[in-house]
């Protein structure tokens, strides 16, 4: 089978990759750069943006199935950024798909598509959309998900799976932020620092797609529907936290921020950054104060039941291969 992956060469992507091409799959990757890691693998590396309609439109020819993972992530930066990468750049692949009558596309979506600064409490995919977004990730990676389930037909049958704050080996984004920001001393604990969150270890994310995938292929249950994706059970957020600092030999968390705060001072830098059109992410925004502070976890039955999603990998055995026999830094 004919596989192509958008951001393949990524965090999360460069995992599904791996599954693809154990299973057998011919592989092709498109991103940014020529990943040679990928080429390792025996997948094909192709240069290419997604923004690009006729080049997408080229490079699905004869393509089975479509992952697509590539998107512009973080919590500021220009709304024209967001809305290229994420909306307009999900709406080529989805013309590349029909051009070429690609039959499957799984999209790589996320939670915060319905973030709506408020606690999330064991909640299924039955939320709806917010009317209002705190960041403009969130805000676009909505609209991509409601053009990826709209797109769904007899012809190209779509999912759209959002897994909750990703980590693992070569965690470019969650784990790097957090000792580097305990480590100059810019880290405090928001709110009371007992909100439940979900998390997912990387490999437990990619192998979801692939599950999701294979349903789609084979009897369509997935097909048009949106899927929650975490660990089998919430963390304490600050604990897992700490947990990671004290694996990597770093002082534990000790200040304390009421989430109110928190907020307030993410307002205040939000309206200085966009006055002053300062491009540096503000230290704090509304949204990581939100995330920060209050419980997000959801419920994850529709995807046990649709797809058997389980999150074979711990927790514990994720931070341990982190860990396992690295020195300390």
């Amino acid at each position: 089978m004919k596989v192509l992956v958008t951001g393949g060469g990524g965090f999360l992507g460069f995992e599904i990759v791996k599954k693809l091409v154990a299973r057998g799959d011919e592989v092709t990757v498109i991103g940014r750069h020529t990943y040679f890691h990928v080429e390792e693998l025996g997948a094909h590396s192709v240069v290419a943006d997604i923004r690009d309609l006729s080049s997408l439109k080229t490079l699905f020819e004869g393509i089975d199935e479509v992952y697509h993972v590539a998107a512009l992530a973080g919590l500021w930066g220009p709304w024209k950024s967001y809305y290229d990468i994420n909306v307009l750049g999900t709406q080529n692949v989805i013309e590349a798909c029909k051009a070429n009558r690609v039959s499957r596309l799984i999209y790589t979506s996320s939670p915060s598509v319905v973030f709506d600064g408020k606690s999330h409490r064991n909640v299924d995919e039955s939320i709806p959309y917010p009317d209002r977004h705190l960041s403009h990730y969130s805000q676009t990676k909505m609209l991509a998900e409601k053009m990826i389930l709209s797109s769904n037909s007899a012809e190209l049958k779509t999912v759209a799976l959002r897994p909750h704050l990703i980590w693992g080996p070569g965690d470019p984004h969650i784990f790097p932020r957090i000792v580097g920001k305990a480590k100059k001393g810019q880290l405090a604990i928001v709110g009371s620092g007992k909100n439940d969150v979900d998390i997912i270890y990387v490999e437990n994310a990619a192998e979801a797609h692939i599950q999701a995938g294979n349903v789609l292929r084979e009897s369509g249950v997935t097909s048009g529907k949106a899927y929650f994706l975490g660990q089998n059970e919430p963390v304490k957020l600050w604990d897992f936290i700490q947990e990671i600092l004290k694996r990597e030999g770093v002082p534990p968390v000790t200040r304390r921020l009421p989430s109110w705060a928190a907020y307030a001072i993410g307002a205040t830098l939000e309206f200085i950054y966009r006055t002053f059109g300062m491009k540096d992410d503000p230290r704090m925004t509304r949204f990581l104060a939100c995330q920060l502070s209050q419980d997000h976890y959801y419920n994850h039955q529709n995807a046990i039941q649709d797809f058997q999603y389980d999150a074979k990998i711990t927790v514990e055995e994720g931070l341990n291969r982190i860990y396992q026999d690295r020195p300390r830094t």
